[in-house]
């Protein structure tokens, strides 16, 4: 498995490298944005560590002009912890979100989630009632209407509520199922999330239909 990293900052660049190699992955190292694209583009690594600040493009451009044409798996790292760049990172199609400091053993752990998740995905499509996601596509029908494009994020979170239909599904559940870790920070990612695919899905996002939150409980799909 290779894995890229990009970062400015050497030292952290090195350790983080360092660290992926002891574990066995080959580690490619990138100190900018336009290094980073360029050696995706020669290497094709199976998953992407990009720091949001960065001279030349951001972790932010980089990410973005990935997901053209790639749905490589993508962390992002910052040592801001401010909810727009958590925002942002959901809308260009980020999978994961880590703030610096952080612990080798999350790194790793949150690595191990992100490359086990890009291998269990599906092509089939998944329905019940008038909802139909195509894992292939990425795309959510609701009835005859026009499909709607989802981000990968959007996508495993409406699959997980989907197969669990009129159910509530537990903030824990579903961090695990969507990112394949939970703690106390990540209900923040759920939250967004779940604000994102309303946005798309929900005729009047601030009174859901479909994507409903159950107070205490978590949320629920109603397909009906």
């Amino acid at each position: 498995m290779k894995i890229l990293v990009a970062d400015d900052d050497r030292d952290l660049l090195e350790l983080v490298a360092f660290m992926l190699v002891q574990d066995g992955y080959l580690a490619l190292k990138a100190g900018d944005g336009p290094s980073a694209l360029s050696i995706f583009a020669a290497e094709a690594p199976d998953l992407l560590i990009l720091d949001i600040n960065m001279p030349g493009l951001s972790g932010f451009q980089v990410c973005e002009e990935v997901r053209r044409t790639s749905r490589v798996p993508v962390m992002m790292l910052t040592v801001r912890g401010e909810e727009e760049d958590l925002v942002r990172a959901l809308e260009l199609g980020a999978d994961d979100y880590l703030n610096k400091p952080f612990s080798p053993r999350t790194l790793l752990a949150r690595v191990k989630a992100l490359l086990r998740r890009a291998r269990l995905e599906v092509a089939s499509p998944v329905s019940a009632g008038r909802l139909k996601l195509d894992l292939e596509e990425h795309t959510l029908q609701i009835g005859a209407q026009p499909a709607i494009r989802l981000t990968k994020l959007e996508l495993r979170l409406l699959q997980v509520l989907l197969a669990n239909h009129g159910r509530a599904v537990s903030s824990d559940r579903l961090l695990i199922q969507v990112w394949g870790h939970r703690g106390a920070g990540d209900r923040e990612l759920l939250k967004q999330l779940v604000h994102r695919a309303r946005q798309k899905i929900e005729r009047e996002p601030a009174n859901p239909e479909i994507l409903q939150t159950v107070p205490g409980a978590g949320y629920r799909l109603l397909v009906d």
